[in-house]
């Protein structure tokens, strides 16, 4: 099976921050591939723009290694790499200076009526320095778009002015606040499980579901991030945007239509029945760890007092939550969400458990019956696996296992997944917003996590100790267990 490639208009995409690590390890390499698979026009560019004063040669030999380090060499013909390293042109231009700019101006006056896509790679001090320049430059069209990536702020008033800078230059269809996790063909994926098969949607209630878990783990420590990362959290880092997106595509009504506003009008439904954790529910609903030496990825690690290269620190990197959705549908049902630094496994999947028979009609020679699942795994190997009760083949009676259909993506479809990346940026020159984050999206998952900040912060408590290349504290699995269930752990899928 092929995929089918979808063109685009003819654009101009700007990056900012373009000799930064997101630049090197994504965004240059999606584009590359969008390009070898003929998606992008002839004639469209790619105009990097940072402050360090590089030449375009300097430049293209900075994206030809990045292409060389992260798309495998199969996959970079020469002819293509010409193609795409063509392509690219360099400013130097400084958010807090005034040089530069007319130099970008002038570059993309060549294209004036063509689609103006500007990414901003860049920390979120740099936003609204940024637009405020596009716009006092005359560079901002109404053919133009604004690509913005988390952090959406450090709380929802933050938050909030930020969105206010960024919207005094750009309507609100002109922002893009990208988030990788909704590019994932998984998670598009849990949309047409839902709404284009019969089989799912009249069980997907609390009916029938018993609790859904929502797990993003890495055996990565905060590498290079430490500064930034003890600034942010995993509440902020991961939960506030990825995890409560995640929970939102599983909770959500059927929306009217794919329109990128019927489907964000549902998300934000979701995001407004959250039962709020505040107060005294913050020590009984939520736990916060932060990992210390052990081992990882086949080696010793450090901890991250020692990463960080300081004697205490308040930060969590791991946090595990229960969360409560008031409305008719999940009523009654748990989401129970964790997300850590330094785990046992890179994983990241979604695990509907549905509720166990009523009635068994089987004697006890058949074994225990399992309940059914239905596991989404995101990375690092896309697929579904729907666990069910069979009989073990063979006489001698009824013996019950319980296996599960599986998906995998990369064996099922015999092509290669694209990266999130290479789907998102498409979407914003095509102009769909569908898998981007709506202004009240983002205000109204702050809202929810502010409160759980607040006790943190006003609690003596320290986040729990957790030893590198476990599961996190054992308090994340006494959260769980006092409710008679227990954390999912295959991975075998």
């Amino acid at each position: 099976m092929t995929s089918r490639i979808i063109p685009v208009d003819l654009f101009d995409l700007v990056v900012f921050g373009a000799t930064g690590d997101l630049s090197q390890r994504k965004l240059l390499p999606a584009l590359f591939h969008r390009d070898q698979q003929g998606q992008i026009p002839p004639g469209s560019r790619i105009i990097g723009c940072s402050r360090r004063a590089l030449g375009s040669e300097e430049f293209t030999a900075f994206a030809r290694k990045a292409i060389e380090d992260h798309v495998a060499a199969d996959d970079r013909p020469p002819e293509v790499m010409q193609r795409f390293l063509a392509r690219l042109s360099y400013v130097a231009a400084d958010a807090a200076q005034d040089g530069g700019w007319a130099d970008l101006e002038r570059v993309l006056a060549r294209g004036a009526d063509r689609i103006r896509v500007f990414y901003l790679a860049v920390g979120p001090d740099l936003f609204g320095p940024i637009c405020e320049r596009l716009a006092a430059s005359g560079m901002v069209t109404p053919r133009t778009r604004v690509v913005i990536e988390k952090p959406l702020g450090k709380s929802g008033a933050s938050a909030r002015a930020l969105n206010e800078t960024i919207g005094r230059v750009f309507a609100e269809p002109q922002i893009y606040r990208i988030d990788q996790y909704l590019g994932k063909e998984t998670v598009q994926n849990l949309m047409a499980l839902r709404f284009a098969n019969a089989l799912f949607e009249p069980v997907w209630n609390s009916g029938h579901v018993d609790h859904v878990q929502i797990t993003v783990s890495e055996t990565l420590g905060v590498e290079g991030r430490a500064g930034y990362y003890d600034t942010a959290g995993a509440l902020r880092d991961m939960v506030q945007n990825h995890l409560l997106q995640l929970l939102c595509l599983v909770a959500m009504e059927p929306p009217v239509s794919t329109d990128a506003d019927a489907l964000r009008d549902e998300k934000l439904k979701v995001l407004k029945s959250l039962k709020p954790v505040a107060g005294d529910a913050v020590s009984q609903l939520t736990v916060r760890g932060q990992y210390r030496a052990g081992a990882a990825n086949g080696g010793a690690v450090k901890g991250y007092l020692e990463e960080l290269g300081a004697a205490a620190s308040r930060t969590e990197t791991f946090v595990a939550l229960k969360a409560d959705i008031a409305n008719w549908r999940w009523s009654g049902v748990p989401f129970y969400l964790r997300t850590g630094k330094r785990l046992a496994s890179r994983v990241s999947e979604i695990v509907v458990t549905f509720k166990p028979i009523p009635h068994s009609v089987f004697d006890a020679s058949a074994g225990p019956i399992a309940p059914n699942r239905l596991v989404i795994r995101l990375q690092p190997d896309e697929g579904v696996k729907l666990w069910l009760m069979i009989k073990d083949p063979g006489p001698g009676g009824m013996r019950l296992s319980h296996v599960p259909l599986d998906m995998s993506f990369a064996d099922a479809f015999n092509v290669r997944n694209p990266d999130a990346y290479e789907r998102l940026i498409m979407d914003v020159v095509r102009g769909n917003q569908a898998l981007f984050m709506r202004r009240d999206e983002v205000e109204a998952a702050w809202d929810w996590i502010d409160p759980m900040l607040e006790a943190w912060s006003a609690s003596a408590d320290l986040p729990k100790p957790y030893t590198s290349g476990t599961w996190g504290p054992s308090a994340a699995v006494a959260l769980i267990e006092r409710d008679g269930r227990t954390w999912y752990e295959d991975q075998d899928l």
